[in-house]
């Protein structure tokens, strides 16, 4: 029987974090850091995994019959369980799977793990679904069988960006377009060190509270809302007040940022970057000590035009613009700050050492 190779690479979102859940407006790109899989079939329906980063253990199960561990192998268990909605007779695998994109930091580990899967599900098997669909298998993987209320973002930019664009994706349509990075610029992103999860816990907390919020201004969506009705936001008890102005302040950013990227004013990128941190920081309350310490001594590098937190927060990554030709001599500066500020041993993810 043959093998099959796919990967997916980790993602780190530009602008637009807490948005994709009410159909709101988000900008990814990839970053270089995959995952990759190999995969051969079987004649029944056992599906046979391993992954380097934990040891290479043999994690058994029998498709039809999954449950939830409450381990890594639920994300390989997630897809088997979301592709009974495209194929009712999958038969089993086995798969050998090694990632260099660091767990809790942000990045999208598990949504590179999923579509990578699905991609090799996908010439395995001559299974029919596009990258589009892909997307929304891969969502389910974590909405449906994992427990994690996630946004299609991650997924979608795990399965469509490419290297040196970002994405910038209507998650209500899912259409997409694609942002050239302008030059003058380059992006570094450094992991802080602290992990995060998205399923349960705060994150959970902060999308209950922004629905409950949209509820109150009766509409479904926050993404429905627009800046110029921010004045609505006042009838709102704290702290849902302040979460609704994030998503809403958030959805307008991401529109700016895209403006300015296409006129190359790179200062007025920097200067939204900076807005949404604050914004994550202040109105939906998802940054760490840790991760305002990076930040703060990215926006006080001279070389550095923004900064902020990226993912879901309660820990992870910050992503930064920064002049061309610049990022190994910022990272390396901002990272030594970091370590003399902090118990945390932070590492450089882009540029790539």
């Amino acid at each position: 029987m043959r093998d099959v190779t796919a990967d997916a690479p980790g993602r780190v979102n530009l602008i637009g974090e807490h948005t994709d859940y009410h159909q709101g407006f988000v900008l990814p790109t990839v970053i270089p850091q995959r995952t990759r899989v190999r995969m051969s079939a079987r004649d029944d329906r056992r599906v046979r995994a391993t992954s380097r980063e934990t040891g290479n253990t043999v994690v058994e199960f029998v498709i039809g019959a999954e449950a939830v561990t409450d381990t890594w192998v639920d994300y390989v268990q997630g897809v088997t369980h979301a592709l009974r909605s495209v194929t009712t007779a999958l038969p089993g695998f086995d798969v050998a799977i090694e990632s260099d994109v660091p767990l809790g930091s942000g990045l999208s580990s598990s949504a590179a793990l999923a579509v990578s899967l699905l991609r090799a599900l996908r010439d395995l098997y001559s299974l029919s679904y596009d990258d589009v669909e892909l997307a929304r298998i891969a969502q389910r993987v974590e909405t449906e069988f994992v427990g994690a209320p996630i946004g299609i973002m991650d997924q979608m930019a795990c399965s469509l960006a490419r290297d040196g664009e970002a994405l910038f994706l209507d998650t209500r349509s899912l259409s997409y377009q694609r942002v050239v990075l302008p030059p003058g610029a380059e992006l570094v992103v450094i992991n802080s060190g602290v992990r995060h999860q998205h399923a349960g816990g705060e994150y959970a907390t902060r999308r209950r509270e922004s629905f409950e919020a949209a509820a109150r201004l009766d509409v479904e969506w926050l993404r429905d809302v627009s800046v110029t009705q921010l004045h609505l936001l006042d009838a709102l008890p704290d702290p849902l007040d302040r979460r609704a102005r994030h998503i809403v302040t958030e959805n307008q950013r991401v529109h700016d940022t895209v403006a300015a990227f296409a006129a190359a004013d790179l200062e007025r990128v920097g200067t939204l970057f900076d807005a949404s941190h604050r914004s994550m920081r202040d109105d939906y309350e998802t940054s760490t000590p840790e991760i305002d310490s990076l930040v703060n001594l990215g926006r006080n590098d001279p070389d550095v035009f923004g900064a902020r937190l990226t993912g879901g927060g309660f820990g992870g990554s910050v992503v930064m613009l920064v002049r061309a030709d610049m990022g190994n001599e910022i990272a390396t500066r901002i990272l030594a700050g970091y370590h003399a500020r902090s118990n945390q041993r932070g590492s450089v993810l882009i540029p790539e050492r």
